[in-house]
């Protein structure tokens, strides 16, 4: 748990769960909502996507007025949501800024992922250069979505040429951490005048590695490395 208030909770979501459950089943946050109850009447529910190999911060309303703010608050672009990854390959700059349309595909003999098309949904990236390892080919970048299309980070980097590492959809490879992405923070707008919210989340163990060996000195970075 990275935040809980009377109307919000902020959880650090692991990677390799999913929010709802599929339509093969398994495991997901569905099964945990009663336990995130916290004495409230209802089950909490989530106000935004991500994915299953995502881990990070994941917004839940606690009531129904909370999910309906939130929910409007996602759909309006008005907060802001900050991802790590460590991706393979050298970015062209510093920092910068993908506006690559994005459309769903799919085949019977591949499954369905997202590529850029000029008839797909208008989709947005910044990005910058958190830090480098030359050796290993790898970079490690600070991503924030202007729009929250499916799959968007893992497409658009791939788009850049620097897929996220343990991305085998979109060419980063397999990698026994699985996918490198971190959505590490969310800034949610609060009711009145009162300064946002900024809730972080910490790399998972296996992220922390590969953002070791470009720069990282976090918590635990020496050691993980």
């Amino acid at each position: 748990m990275l935040h809980r208030d009377a109307a919000i909770l902020v959880l650090d979501k692991p990677a390799g769960l999913a929010v709802h459950r599929g339509p093969r089943g398994g495991p997901s946050l569905e099964d945990w909502l009663p336990a995130l109850r916290f004495g409230g009447r209802r089950d909490p529910q989530p106000a935004h996507r991500l994915d299953a190999d995502t881990a990070g911060c994941l917004v839940l309303g606690r009531t129904r007025p909370a999910l309906a703010r939130l929910g409007a608050l996602f759909a309006a672009g008005r907060v802001e949501k900050i991802y790590w990854a460590v991706v393979r390959g050298a970015p062209p700059a510093a920092e910068g800024e993908i506006a690559a349309p994005l459309r769903k595909v799919s085949s019977a003999a591949a499954g369905w992922r997202m590529v850029v098309d000029p008839a797909g949904q208008e989709a947005r990236t910044a990005w910058r250069v958190l830090g480098r390892n030359a050796r290993d080919g790898l970079a490690w970048l600070e991503l924030r979505p202007r729009t929250g299309r499916t799959h968007q980070l893992r497409a658009h980097c791939a788009h850049l040429g620097c897929p996220i590492l343990g991305d085998a959809r979109y060419g980063g490879g397999t990698h026994p951490g699985g996918l490198h992405l971190l959505a590490r923070a969310v800034v949610l707008p609060r009711e009145g005048d009162g300064p946002p919210l900024r809730v972080e989340a910490e790399p998972p163990p296996a992220m922390r590695p590969a953002l070791a060996a470009c720069g990282w000195a976090g918590r635990e970075a020496g050691a993980a490395a």
